[in-house]
């Protein structure tokens, strides 16, 4: 099964992929894209590190998460992929355009075909108004692209606000 969370900056998204990601009994394999290019970031990323389990199997990838997922996605695993939109500026933020379509084309053209369970984790960034920069413009358009495109391969797909999921397509269990 497939599954999108969607929600903002500390909005209780992440908590709530852990928290299905323990209910699901399963080994667990998850994959991080943040990097810690700054402080601040670092302490993000040991905060994400201190609440998971210990037994988890942890991933980091920040460019290649098609070919990730091929190779952690199992029937027996959870997946869980934190986050779509940390790996997309990740991406934008090449100097080589073209890597950006193939890794884009590559995770959508592979997340159908997967097996398991995989939850992605994403900020929901368009929500506000048009950004002023070009950069933040094309994220945000981007970003949109990618979530209604996904959402449409996704079995479910989850809201999240001041940690309240509102379901957009399928149940929780």
């Amino acid at each position: 099964m497939l599954t999108l969370i969607l929600g903002g900056a500390r909005s209780g998204k992440s908590a709530l992929a852990e928290r299905l990601a323990i209910d699901s009994g399963r080994e667990v394999a998850y994959v991080a894209t943040a990097q810690a290019l700054d402080g601040e970031m670092a302490s993000r990323i040991a905060h994400h590190r201190e609440r998971r389990p210990t037994e988890w199997l942890c991933v980091e990838e920040p460019l290649a998460l098609a070919d990730t997922l091929r190779r952690h996605a199992r029937e027996s695993r959870f997946v869980l992929v934190d986050c779509l939109t940390l790996w997309l500026s990740n991406l934008l933020g090449l100097a080589e355009g073209s890597r950006f379509a193939a890794e884009r084309e590559a995770f959508l053209d592979t997340v159908s075909m997967l097996p398991g369970d995989i939850v992605f984790v994403s900020n929901e960034v368009g929500l506000g108004i048009t950004p002023l920069g070009e950069l933040t413009r094309r994220f945000v358009d981007e970003a949109g692209r990618l979530h209604q495109t996904l959402a449409q391969r996704c079995d479910r797909v989850v809201f999240v606000a001041a940690g309240l999921p509102l379901i957009l397509k399928g149940t929780l269990p």
